[in-house]
């Protein structure tokens, strides 16, 4: 059975750069997949694709030793089971708040006796080269359990979430945790504010010895925080590669129709 080799490389301290796909597109996929990032990441909480788009690709992904990874809706055990048996080789879950938050979905990652995924499906063998009975036997050791910090609360429990058997990694979602930071008139944090915030769950991460990372738009901004320790970096996204590219060069033939892109 195949190995997960990011899981691998963040326990040993080694950061991991990967980007997201949200179009839904097998043959954005297949591309994106032979660039060189370690893994990849299916956004099925902020793109509107379903389960039999996401399960191509993973498949793609995995076939040409890739490490696929599903960013699920929120951390239910219905959900995270689903994009498991679909293939990916890891979970991504959105806005984990509470310790309880962090162990339903550690718990739905993990075969038992470590958790109560139910044992099922032939896909996800496929996708890691082997046999049903020997995904079962392994998955524990190489499915990865990445947990988001997207608000406040989540900052204030953070050292008791990563302190948590069965979390490989944290993610930070900085727009919304920018968004949860506004004061109740809706005045968004100073940059010196969210910074702070960010270095904390930095300190934490580093404390507790458990990865974090963050998603960024720029390589200046990977090399940056890499610099300062994060592990678990995203580059943008497909969509934003795409759309990025494509309005600088519309904006350099100065065509009336170039629009601001940037938020993708």
């Amino acid at each position: 059975m195949k190995k997960n080799p990011v899981k691998v490389a963040l326990k040993a301290g080694q950061p991991q750069v990967g980007t997201w796909l949200s179009l839904g597109s097998v043959f954005a996929t297949r591309v994106m997949a032979r660039v060189g990032f370690p893994w990849l990441t299916v956004d099925m909480e902020h793109s509107p694709i379903d389960w039999n788009e996401a399960a191509n690709l993973f498949g793609c992904i995995a076939d040409v030793g890739g490490v696929p990874l599903c960013r699920v809706p929120k951390g239910s055990h219905d959900l995270i089971k689903r994009a498991l048996d679909a293939g990916a080789f890891g979970i991504v879950v959105p806005m984990v708040n509470t310790v309880e938050e962090a162990k339903i979905a550690i718990a739905a990652c993990k075969y038992p006796p470590e958790g109560n995924r139910s044992l099922g499906g032939g896909m996800h063998s496929l996708n890691f080269g082997a046999t049903a009975g020997d995904y079962f036997k392994y998955a524990n050791d190489e499915i990865l359990v990445v947990l988001q910090t997207e608000s406040p609360e989540g900052v204030e429990n953070a050292e008791a979430i990563y302190s948590l058997p069965g979390v490989d990694a944290i993610f930070v979602g900085p727009v919304d945790l920018n968004a949860q930071m506004r004061t109740p008139d809706g005045k968004d944090p100073s940059p010196e504010e969210f910074e702070a915030m960010l270095q904390r769950i930095l300190t934490i991460g580093k404390k507790i010895g458990t990865p974090v990372g963050l998603h960024v738009q720029t390589l200046e901004a990977v090399q940056q925080r890499v610099a300062e320790g994060w592990q678990f970096i995203a580059l943008g996204s497909e969509l934003r590669f795409m759309t990025m590219e494509a309005q600088k060069n519309v904006t350099a033939l100065n065509l009336k129709q170039a629009t601001d892109l940037a938020r993708y």
